[in-house]
Formats: C-alpha cells, structure tokens, sequence
C-alpha cells in the first residue's frame, strides 16, 4: 500500500489543536528536555495517513496530546486491516447495480445501517464540535462492524450493491483522516475521478434508526439489568419490560415499589424499599 506523504494544506488542522499541548514522557514536547517526535520519522516509520489519524484520534482540539508511539502504530494496523477488507471485497462491489431498502434484512440491514448511523455522526461532528477523535472512533467501530461480517461477505450472504454501498462510503468517511489510503480504496472500487471531489455521503435517517434500543434497569439508582425495547416503546412499555426481567423480579420480590421513574428513551429506575 502505497503512501505518498503529507497532504498540501494541514495548516487548518494544526490550528485545531493550538488550545492544547503535546505531552511525551509526562512533559511538554521541548528541544531541551530532548523529548521532541519528528513528524518524518514518525511518517517514514508508519506512514502519513497513521501519523495524521493518531494525532487527530488520541485528543480533542482543546484538550493536550500525550503522544504514544505505541499508539500510532495501533492506528497503523487499523488502517491496514480496514484496507484489507476492503481490497478483498472491492471485486464483488464492482459488480452492484442498485438496491431497494425494501428488501434488506439480516447482515445487510446492520451492516448499512450502522453505516449511516456512523455518517451521521460525522458530519455532525464536522459541522461544529470539530472533535476528530469521535469521528476516528466511529469509523474504528464501522470497521469492525465489516469485519464481523466478513464471512458472510464472503459467502455472498451480502448483495454486491450494499457491499459497494458500504465500502465506498467507507473511503468517503476515511478520505478526511487517511487521504492516501482512501484514495487506492476509491480506485479498486473502481469509481471514477479524484476521491477528495466525491460529493460527501448523507445519511439516510430511517437506515440510521434502530428497531431495538438498549435500556439501562435501575434499582435504587443502581444498575440492575439491561432491557431491549422497541425504539418506539412508552412510557408504559418501557414499565412493563422492566418489571418482567428476571433480575428485576428477583430482587422485587418481597419489597414495595414506592416509584417508577421512566426516561423515555433512556432508562427505568425503580424506588423500592
């Protein structure tokens, strides 16, 4: 995998993080404590686009840097297993025609939706926060959503055209943090004309939406369980799921409910006593 350099202009990025320092070895980066990183080595070493993506990972903007070397190579091996899922399955990409939402289910549905749940985030972030390290963790985390999926890919469990949905979207969102490694992703999809003047993908908000969210039961304010209840759910269902768990029953048992408090959405917390 090729790495051509720096990009032409990180003038801007390098503003970002003028709020916050560089910390190596406990202590600000300083000719005179001799704790200064070179950028070159760090890039002849593991290239421009780990050095890049692990400075704007490993802190917000306003917060300081404690530079790990360990780190960058971390990034490193990310971006090359990200690249190598994609090359292996950029052949079957290039053979998609088009899909109807309609008729996704199973891998498919989880993989596309947590694809634009992650692009929603993105842009979000890019639209004001400006926290980078969100934004590489939310792909770090699509990542691995491909590559839990990965044998079903395989085995064509996955239809081409959500497989270059995914993997083109993939590059899209990398193309800001890796711009090297997205661009050769780009060509072995075999899309057209320069990555970085791709329009930028939008997310959809109904393949974005969960059926199902995660709802933390308390008891007393301490966790007891966790519930799965429809996005959708009440108040009311949101009640009833908690009361029917196992583990909320048990330590119910005997006890007076004084109140249920329910934050749709969010959680049950059961006063007992």
């Amino acid at each position: 995998m090729r790495d051509l350099g720096m990009v032409e202009d990180d003038e801007p990025v390098r503003n970002q993080f003028s709020q916050g320092m560089v910390i190596k070895d406990g202590h600000k980066m300083s000719k005179n404590r001799g704790n200064v990183v070179s950028p070159d080595d760090m890039i002849a070493r593991y290239g421009a686009d780990a050095t890049r993506m692990y400075s704007l990972f490993a802190a917000p903007p306003d917060r300081d840097l404690d530079w790990q070397e360990d780190g960058v190579a971390g990034v490193s091996r990310f971006l090359s297993r990200a690249y190598r899922l994609g090359v292996k399955h950029a052949p079957l990409a290039r053979t998609a025609n088009g899909y109807e939402v309609i008729e996704l289910a199973g891998t498919s549905l989880k993989l596309l939706r947590k694809l634009h749940q992650t692009t929603a985030k993105i842009t979000l972030d890019f639209e004001g926060r400006w926290h980078f390290n969100t934004c590489v963790a939310a792909i770090m985390e699509l990542v691995n959503e491909i590559q839990a999926a990965d044998a079903q890919l395989a085995a064509g469990e996955v239809s081409a055209p959500v497989v270059r949905e995914v993997l083109r979207t993939l590059a899209l969102l990398l193309a800001p943090f890796a711009p090297y490694l997205a661009a050769e992703l780009w060509e072995e999809l075999g899309e057209d004309g320069a990555i970085l003047r791709a329009q930028w993908p939008v997310s959809d908000p109904g393949l974005a939406k969960e059926d199902e969210l995660e709802m933390p039961v308390q008891i007393n304010g301490k966790l007891v369980t966790v519930i799965r209840v429809a996005a959708d759910a009440d108040s009311k269902a949101m009640e009833t799921a908690a009361l029917a768990a196992e583990k909320v029953q048990s330590r119910i048992a005997g006890r007076t409910i004084m109140k249920i408090i329910v934050v749709p959405g969010k959680l049950v917390n059961l006063v007992v006593k």
